[in-house]
């Protein structure tokens, strides 16, 4: 069994498809599995070179940050400034997920002529449910791809042809994705060069295909009827809206679709996952929940982002984005963070106990490096810890983590 059979086998997978991009054409391929995640499939016997590209980037198999990082806080991760705030602009503070300022990142970034061209994810043209990587070079492009799209997806299957493209870009992607592609950057200078910003979001997790067929059951909607479909955005939090061909429109509240739907469809490498935050991201933006009885409140309102700048690069784009107008944000206290993200902060303190308990589940983890997770660890205290492992070591023996069988691939 090769190094992807096995990382796929323990249920360690993320689905960021770089494997098929550094692997040569027809070797890996990403397949949309009979579970409901993009799996990478052997086609072909790869070479020992790749098979160390990938052991080296692939986050299923390795996650950690490089030595002497300053300013790490062991529960948000390298942090150089906390903010809260949104675009400027109506129109694309409302059509992102939150306060639409990774839009409007992305937006300068192109109107600036800092990068070529934005890649991030979109829903399919061919298939609303689904996921494809998006070129966008206009403010169009951007909008078209703002909002949350909460199924599998596998940006880095293509990395090799955009970076075939000789065009300077920006990459936004899911914690996994930034994780794996700021690894290939440490190993190779002139994609450094030719990516100058990685972007990304806080992630809950990756829902399987099947969580979406579960949700427009709920809803109410026919899949083979539908024309567009959106997770959220539109709005704060924003709805979950179908809309069919006939005109027939479909929504649900956000709590429902993601709390009460799709977040239970999580696949097995998110539930151990050290990383929702972004932290190999120059920014990262997430909700900045108001709460309410100690808990986020999901009541609709004008869009607010939490916004992590991470690096002197992302502190440096935020200030000029901020001074040409594009966003407008003010400073939070780091423990703020806690009360908009509780959640993320909970599955930091935990990584630890959920990642060594898969180990002895599987006889194989993802290794994590300078996460500050024993710290973290700590925070969590014993009792929370031994029930968290105890319930993922159950979960590692019981559910079904890999797939032998796969449907067409992804479009």
């Amino acid at each position: 069994m090769n190094l992807v059979e096995k990382v796929v086998t323990a249920g360690l997978c993320t689905g960021c498809g770089l494997c098929e991009s550094l692997g040569n054409p027809g070797e890996i391929t990403m397949h949309m599995s009979s579970l409901g995640y993009l799996r990478p499939v052997v086609g072909r016997a790869f070479s020992k070179e790749v098979e160390t590209e990938i052991a080296a980037c692939c986050p299923g198999v390795e996650v950690g940050h490089a030595e002497g990082l300053d300013g790490y806080n062991v529960n948000w991760g390298p942090l150089r400034g906390v903010t809260g705030g949104h675009a400027t602009d109506p129109e694309t503070r409302r059509q992102g997920s939150s306060g639409g300022v990774l839009s409007a990142l992305c937006i300068y970034l192109l109107e600036s002529g800092e990068v070529d061209f934005v890649a991030q994810v979109a829903a399919s043209k061919s298939d609303p449910i689904l996921n494809e990587l998006q070129i966008s070079r206009t403010r169009a492009d951007v909008l078209r791809a703002a909002g949350s799209r909460y199924a599998p997806s596998s940006p880095l299957r293509s990395l090799r042809d955009l970076l075939a493209t000789g065009e300077r870009f920006a990459f936004v992607g899911k914690p996994c994705d930034v994780a794996a592609l700021r690894a290939y950057m440490g190993r190779h200078a002139e994609v450094a060069m030719q990516v100058p910003y990685l972007l990304s979001f806080m992630c809950a997790g990756i829902p399987s295909i099947h969580g979406t067929h579960e949700l427009l059951m709920a809803m109410g909607a026919r899949l083979e009827q539908l024309s567009t479909f959106r997770y959220r955005g539109d709005g704060w939090p924003g709805m979950a809206r179908a809309v069919q061909h006939d005109g027939a429109t479909f929504e649900m509240d956000y709590n429902r679709s993601w709390g009460g739907i799709l977040g239970k469809h999580l696949q097995f490498r998110c539930k151990i996952c050290a990383d929702g935050t972004g932290e190999f991201a120059d920014i990262v933006c997430a909700d900045a929940w108001y709460g309410k009885d100690g808990y986020p409140d999901f009541e609709e309102r004008a869009g607010r982002s939490l916004i992590l700048a991470r690096t002197a690069v992302g502190e440096a784009l935020l200030e000029r984005v901020r001074s040409a107008g594009g966003i407008e944000d003010e400073s939070l206290a780091i423990d703020e963070i806690s009360a908009m993200q509780p959640y993320q902060l909970d599955r930091k303190r935990l990584a630890a106990p959920r990642s060594l308990a898969t180990f002895l589940a599987q006889g194989r983890t993802t290794k994590y490096r300078r996460l500050g997770l024993g710290k973290a660890t700590s925070e969590a205290g014993i009792v929370t810890s031994l029930r968290n492992a105890w319930g993922t070591f159950r979960r590692a023996k019981g559910e079904p983590l890999a797939a032998c069988k796969h449907s067409e691939p992804d479009a």
